[in-house]
């Protein structure tokens, strides 16, 4: 069962459009598998849909309802007509959307890729030891985004974080000092928090962050690869 999910006001700047691709992609994939943030988005977007559609009628429609109203007589005018041309129909059949599964290979095991994700550029895949990563390709900046796959019985050294970090569970599982995270699970991060993920079977994870990892255990030197690899 999914426990950690975005912040409302995540939520609700999703639906502003305010997000960068790497963040939105993430709460599109998250709403994909919790329904429950999925009702809040289809909730959220419904009030800016009409508090859209009032502020559009307030400042066109009405302006143009005046003007039909000061060139045609009272008794020439027909509401029942305007609401009927308000309402028809254009006659379109709507296209239905055609599902085409994307997938991805790590150490062997194939993972489909959710929906928000099959459209994106992804880079070669690098590794060291049981970590594997692709970069998506989005071209934001100082944010990376990628699929990180930790293979089974791996794990991250100890770190913190110098920037955010949101990592989002594809799949498997894994755990760290606050308890163990399942598929779906949206973990949003940052230099308040000090983890060591682990996994047993192994797990697929969406990642973004905006600067590097800072280890706080062993000599960090010898761990900046790793930090860098992630990153």
């Amino acid at each position: 069962m999914i426990k950690h999910h975005p912040k409302f006001s995540l939520l609700q700047s999703f639906v502003d459009g305010e997000l960068p691709a790497s963040l939105a992609a993430g709460i599109a994939i998250h709403a994909e598998m919790c329904p429950l943030c999925q009702q809040k988005i289809t909730q959220l977007t419904e009030q800016v849909a009409e508090a859209s559609f009032e502020d559009n009628f307030t400042e066109s429609f009405v302006s143009e309802l005046i003007d039909s109203v000061v060139t045609t007589t009272a008794t020439e005018l027909d509401f029942d007509d305007i609401i009927g041309q308000i309402t028809a129909s254009d006659d379109v059949e709507p296209t239905k959307p055609v599902s085409v599964e994307r997938s991805v290979s790590f150490k062997g095991t194939e993972y489909v890729l959710p929906n928000a994700l099959r459209n994106m550029a992804l880079g070669k895949t690098a590794q060291i030891g049981k970590l594997s990563r692709a970069r998506i390709l989005l071209d934001e900046g100082e944010i990376h985004t990628n699929l990180l796959h930790i293979g089974a019985g791996g794990s991250i050294p100890e770190h913190t974080h110098k920037g955010f970090e949101l990592t989002l569970l594809l799949a498997g599982t894994f755990a760290d000092e606050q308890g163990e995270y399942v598929q779906g699970d949206f973990i949003m991060l940052d230099k308040r928090h000090q983890h060591q993920p682990a996994t047993e079977q192994g797990c697929l994870c969406y990642t973004v962050a905006n600067d590097a990892l800072h280890f706080t255990q062993g000599i960090n030197k010898l761990l900046n690869p790793i930090g860098a690899f992630i990153y």
